[in-house]
């Protein structure tokens, strides 16, 4: 399938992209070959094969989320340069003033 300017331009104007003619000329090309592409992958035969997302297996990198006791809260604390009623005091992100 090739492309012809008057459809590169339109496309272009979809994208709000300013081109030149020179690159209008180049992506008319350029869009053309991915678009014979595309159409020369449709004319595989695909059948018994299974779509796939993929083609590396299943498998997870993290390991199990699993519940455990935290750490006290004054071991927490100890490196905090303000505490103030048990918890880190910091100072405000947000002057509404």
């Amino acid at each position: 399938m090739t492309l012809t300017l008057a459809q590169v331009e339109h496309i272009a104007e979809l994208a709000r992209l300013t081109l030149s003619d020179q690159e209008k000329t180049k992506f008319c090309e350029q869009l053309s070959d991915i678009l014979e592409y595309a159409a020369r992958l449709q004319t595989l035969d695909t059948t018994g094969i299974a779509p796939t997302a993929s083609v590396l297996p299943e498998r997870s990198v993290l390991r199990a989320d699993e519940a455990r006791p935290g750490l006290p809260v004054q071991t927490l604390l100890s490196n905090a340069p303000k505490v103030e009623a048990g918890q880190f005091c910091v100072p405000p992100v947000l002057d509404l003033d």
